[in-house]
């Protein structure tokens, strides 16, 4: 049996290695912006054993309102001689240094202590907090106490002070709730820090009974599988982080109805450990698309999206398409439903008159004209009005807003809706709107994926988080390989050796990429990240001037670049917008920045 050393972020912080400073105030209201403290009481207290106290009344600069010195027992003439609160600041925060903060009721407590920090001058240090009423509330049931005041929860732990709203006395009797809080969570299996702070009683035993499926996993980036018991998977994600990750499915910081009810079948964690985060997206994607877990809910379906198809015939018409393929036509797209692409279909008939008629036309007219071409939206190729050569000059119209400069058409649209509404019709122009939207999208994503899903291979580099290189090998848009060179070694050698081993990827049918058009999104995002730089291209890196990815990111500049899923509806009174990849010129092995760099 191998044996593995555990570390201490494997282990968490003990609570009995903890030292808590439970603080109670006395203030002369409730606002710790109009108001100040009175009194401070503090215990220090380590694995059951009190190890100090912190007490002093506070000179509070103003008089004590009558009801507060009848509720405290704390009048003028007590404070009067007391110090104020520029020096007793210091004490206390000297006194709680590199301790958790423990207070009943801490969101009170916490605001007079932040209040008073920042009048007297001082940073507030990062105190972990801990909030005895929230763990209450968690633990103690309405059978077991009326209420979660102190009072009540000092008698049911049978605290050995009374609370009387003096605040030493209030300390030392949370700290005996406290212990008796802590007693419970222990019998929960809760026996660190880390799992203390994100108890609640919303992780039920079971889901927490589960935890050691997390032990063992890599603290490395990559992708984990959820597995029931019989080996299918369950869920798949992705993190910087395996191991925390995998642990946060036990805590509360999981709040995903669906996750409990998968961590509750989950029987095991399978680890798979990427060299680059970029790895790490692509094979989740790869992997929710091969096994479609049943608790993943987006990208299941890669396969299922629509193409718009400019036909190849004597008179061409669009056409909506589930695949692209190699025939000749111009494709644009992808879109992931119907409705956006008939939406872009009406866009571009808006402006461009193609014909709409579905048969196909041959060159000799056998048609009649239809109500389009008597309003002057078609030219009637099929009665003979106009010619193949006529109709090419409106084909290529099509073929200029796809493919090259897209501003005409799309001002076109844009000068349409001005009108609409100048005539007051403004849902039409709404509707105009939105169809925009959906074609300047799609124009724009087809110029954005063509370089990409063009070049029989791209390297590309980005600085890692602790040295050296993160490489990636993308061949047809499909990420093919990739590796990571360690600090001060000649990254070149390990570039070379990735080209070798990298998937041989064969040339799909353009414009579509090898890959899914998401996992081309995300190797897109990757490389325009900052830092990312082009080591070596095979093809052309570029896009259209005036093409649409400008003219939706001047439509819209809000929204920097496609998400996945690659394509939404727009909301009423929005529109969204991606950014076009920067137009860069191929870089040769010879003249690379990676390899000036070292």
């Amino acid at each position: 049996m191998k044996a593995v050393q555990g570390t201490l972020d494997d282990l968490g912080t003990a609570l009995a290695g903890v030292t808590f400073v439970v603080v109670d105030l006395e203030t002369t209201g409730g606002s710790a912006t109009a108001s100040a403290i009175t009194e401070f009481g503090a215990v220090k207290v380590c694995g059951g054993v009190v190890l100090g106290e912190f007490q002093t009344l506070v000179k509070p600069g103003e008089p004590i309102p009558p009801f507060i010195q009848v509720l405290t027992g704390i009048t003028n003439a007590m404070v009067a001689q007391s110090p104020r609160i520029d020096s007793v600041m210091p004490a206390f925060l000297e006194f709680a240094r590199g301790t958790v903060l423990v207070a009943h009721n801490a969101g009170f407590d916490i605001s007079f202590l932040k209040a008073a920090a920042a009048a007297t001058g001082h940073a507030w240090p990062a105190f972990r907090v801990l909030d005895t009423v929230h763990l209450s509330r968690q633990l103690v049931s309405r059978d077991e106490c009326r209420n979660h005041k102190l009072s009540s929860l000092a008698q049911l732990f049978g605290a050995a002070t009374t609370p009387d709203h003096r605040a030493l006395h209030d300390a030392r009797a949370t700290v005996d709730v406290l212990h008796g809080l802590l007693a419970r969570v222990g019998n929960l299996g809760v026996h660190t820090l880390e799992e203390l702070s994100s108890y609640t009683s919303r992780v039920t035993p079971a889901q927490r009974r589960k935890r050691f499926l997390a032990d063992g996993l890599p603290a490395l980036p990559g992708v984990y599988i959820f597995k029931d018991e019989g080996g299918r998977p369950l869920y798949v994600g992705t993190s910087r982080n395996i191991r925390v990750r995998a642990r946060s499915y036990f805590t509360a910081s999981e709040q995903r109805s669906r996750m409990s009810e998968m961590v509750g079948l989950a029987a095991s964690i399978q680890p798979i450990v990427c060299q680059t985060t970029l790895e790490a997206q692509v094979r989740e994607l790869r992997l929710i698309a091969e096994h479609k877990p049943r608790y993943n809910r987006r990208s299941t379906r890669p396969e299922r999206v629509i193409w718009v198809k400019l036909t190849v015939e004597p008179f061409p018409r669009l056409s909506i398409v589930r695949e692209v393929r190699t025939d000749g036509a111009r494709y644009f797209g992808p879109f992931a439903s119907r409705g956006s692409a008939v939406a872009a279909v009406a866009a571009v008939h808006e402006v461009i008159p193609l014909r709409q008629c579905t048969q196909r036309l041959s060159l000799k007219a056998t048609g009649s004209a239809c109500v389009l071409a008597e309003m002057g939206r078609c030219g009637a190729p099929c009665t003979g009005h106009q010619s193949e050569a006529e109709y090419a000059v409106v084909v290529d119209e099509a073929v200029g807003l796809i493919c090259g400069d897209a501003r005409p058409a799309t001002d076109a649209l844009r000068d349409r809706m001005s009108t609409l509404a100048e005539q007051e019709r403004f849902e039409d122009a709404a509707t105009v709107r939105d169809r925009l939207l959906h074609l300047v999208r799609a124009a724009a994503r087809t110029q954005r994926l063509a370089p990409l899903a063009s070049s029989p291979e791209l390297v590309a580099a980005r600085r890692a988080e602790r040295g050296g290189w993160e490489l990636v090998c993308v061949r047809y848009g499909r990420l093919a390989g990739a590796s990571v060179s360690p600090p001060g070694a000649d990254p070149m050698v390990y570039v070379e050796s990735l080209r070798c081993t990298a998937e041989v990827v064969t040339a799909p049918a353009a414009p579509s990429p090898a890959a899914t058009p998401e996992e081309a999104e995300i190797i897109l995002r990757w490389l325009e990240s900052p830092g990312a730089r082009i080591v070596d291209l095979q093809g052309t890196w570029s896009c259209p001037v005036g093409g649409a990815g400008a003219v939706r990111a001047m439509l819209d500049p809000a929204r920097p670049g496609d998400v996945a899923p690659f394509d939404r509806d727009p909301a009423p009174a929005q529109a969204v917008a991606p950014t076009s990849p920067p137009s860069t010129s191929p870089a040769s092995p010879a003249t690379s920045p990676l390899a000036a760099a070292g």
